[in-house]
């Protein structure tokens, strides 16, 4: 039944102005059109909102309270999860009321220890929708009201506050939820501890595991997993690995993730002897290795050069009963053969893989295309791709850089660009080392114009830019005298937000130097100082030559200074005098 709200809402109430002024009142109405017959009444009430006089304000929120209550019964509700319409419209009005009087209900909090119960308290935490201000209302119904706070208040506010990053509150919560006599779970514990690991508040995480072990909690491996995953992500493999040894044990019992994840940390840090230690202490914890425990340790050898171990490895799981090599494994071993040339090794391994029944992937097709193109062997890197096609593989953008690639360093740019316009025409984006591949070899075979359209293209892509994809082109010009198109695509791209690096300008110093442009040299050499991008001996001393050479002296000597103290070049050749120094250690590209 639609509930008519049968008082129209009424205007603005004009107060007028007498010795001392007042500021207006607005009444809203509202009322919940969801009411059913059984209320009694239509839910209606009126949130008084005042911009002046606190006394008004504090007098109509307990008169808006006290209205909804008499209208609701005013009795205590029962805990629940779903609540009524009547507490529901109980919930908005507290949660307006903490809102806009500015975090403070002392005016009525006689009237809200009778009627908030921690379920009311929880909806009302939830609705603020602001952790900060949810925390103090958290704490003014905890200690103003007494509310015994249920567990899903608890892990409502840890969430939202880790979320927002207000870690000291969120330990504040965790605090709270202990003394109160809630004790907290694994997913409390691991959400606390991870995200002091990731803000690298290390030692907060490590005191709040110790205070669950002094409690009754067990935690599972789960927790620490979580813990070791976020460590290594960040390269704190050691850290990690301390606070296994301190753990495992009657604390944490190890299982087969948390060695993975550690073998993984090792691995990816090169550190492959203390992999191994890791997975020789496997077995005395129970624990067995698995086809993600090998995989790790042969892509951690292939990725040191140590492929004929990752190789021997490959071979011990194969002969294993209880284990069989995956995709992942082969294509480790296939790839580290790729990227040392070995690749009759590595061709032989795929048929191998062939043969046991392992499907390759695209990754697997990438690194033998990439192997053989920079072997120089394009009839082969041509076959495998054509192997692709027809077992129903789709080429990547790694697939078409490969071959691009490959063809360039054969010296056949034609069919590498055959192989661009293929990649556009299946729609397939090129990638900052596509771009990069191409534009290089343009500019070697002197296709400035080609290399440049190229650059127009990367513009209005979605590829971030590098300055290893303008560098050669910024050369190019240079070396042809056209410095001013050198400093356009400088321009260029800074305006994409990529900032020139220290080979951008050395080119950009000995181009303008060797056109007598020693103004921009000197002003590239400024801006290289500025943004703290240190010169090499070779450009400042390209540089003093070219201004010595130019008359300029007093700047030659003003650039040897600030070269010489803030870079702390030699001085080897300062000592000589300038008919020698001029001769001493200048580019042959001059």
């Amino acid at each position: 039944m639609k509930i008519t709200d049968t008082n129209p809402t009424p205007n603005p109430i004009s107060v007028s102005k007498s010795r001392q002024t007042q500021t207006g009142i607005l009444i809203e109405n509202v009322y919940e059109s969801r009411a059913v017959a059984d209320d009694g009444v239509a839910v209606q009430m009126s949130l008084l909102f005042f911009t002046a006089r606190p006394t008004f304000w504090a007098r109509a929120s307990k008169i808006a309270v006290s209205h909804f209550h008499s209208l609701a019964g005013a009795r205590p509700r029962p805990e629940r999860e779903v609540i009524l319409n009547s507490e529901a419209w109980f919930v908005k009005v507290v949660y307006t009321l903490f809102a806009r009087s500015h975090y403070s209900l002392d005016s009525y909090l006689g009237y809200l220890s009778k009627n908030l119960t921690p379920s009311l308290a929880f909806e009302v935490i939830r609705r603020l929708n602001n952790p900060q201000l949810g925390l103090q209302f958290f704490e003014l119904s905890r200690i103003s009201l007494s509310v015994n706070h249920g567990v899903w208040t608890y892990n409502f506010l840890l969430r939202s506050l880790c979320q927002m990053g207000i870690h000291d509150s969120a330990k504040l919560v965790f605090d709270y939820m202990r003394s109160d006599g809630h004790s907290p779970d694994e997913w409390v514990v691991e959400l606390l501890v991870s995200s002091y690991a990731q803000i690298g508040k290390l030692d907060i995480a490590e005191k709040i595991l110790d205070e669950v072990h002094g409690s009754e909690l067990r935690l599972s491996p789960f927790v620490y997993n979580n813990l070791f995953n976020v460590l290594v992500k960040q390269n704190q493999v050691d850290e990690a690995v301390f606070l296994f040894r301190k753990y495992r044990g009657s604390r944490c019992r190890p299982d087969n993730w948390m060695f993975n994840i550690l073998i993984r940390g090792f691995c990816r840090t090169g550190e492959i002897d203390k992999a191994f230690e890791l997975f020789s202490d496997m077995g005395s914890f129970g624990c067995s290795p698995n086809v993600v425990t090998y995989n790790t340790l042969i892509g951690g050898l292939c990725k040191a050069n140590e492929v004929d171990r990752g190789c021997e490895l490959l071979r011990h799981v194969q002969l294993s009963s209880e284990l069989s090599p995956d995709v992942i494994t082969f294509t480790s071993v296939i790839s580290g053969y790729c990227k040392l040339g070995r690749m009759e090794e590595a061709s032989a391994l795929f048929d191998k893989m062939t043969e046991c029944g392992v499907r390759p992937t695209v990754v697997t097709f990438n690194a033998l295309i990439d192997g053989f193109g920079k072997a120089g062997n394009m009839s082969s890197a041509l076959a495998m791709h054509e192997y692709m096609l027809v077992h129903g593989y789709r080429p990547d953008v790694f697939t078409f850089t490969s071959l691009i690639d490959g063809y360039c360093r054969a010296g056949d740019l034609g069919q590498g660009l055959q192989f661009w316009d293929e990649m556009n025409a299946k729609n397939v984006s090129p990638s900052a080392y596509t771009f990069s591949v191409l534009i290089n070899a343009l500019c070697k075979d002197n296709r400035l114009r080609e290399a440049r359209d190229l650059l127009r293209e990367l513009k209005w892509s979605n590829v971030v830019p590098k300055p290893f994809i303008y560098n050669p082109v910024v050369d190019g010009f240079c070396k042809a005298g056209n410095v001013d198109e050198a400093n356009r695509i400088v321009a260029e791209m800074e305006e994409k937000g990529c900032k020139p690096d220290k080979v951008t300008f050395t080119i950009l110093i000995l181009g303008n130097s060797m056109k007598g442009r020693m103004s921009e040299a000197i002003g590239n050499f400024n801006k290289m100082e500025e943004i703290g991008c240190a010169p090499d001996k070779i450009t400042v001393d390209s540089l003093i030559y070219c201004l010595l050479k130019a008359g300029m002296p007093s700047e030659a000597r003003r650039i040897k200074q600030i070269a010489y103290k803030d870079w702390n070049l030699g001085a080897s050749s300062m000592g000589r005098p300038h008919h020698l120094r001029a001769n001493a250690e200048i580019p042959v590209a001059i």
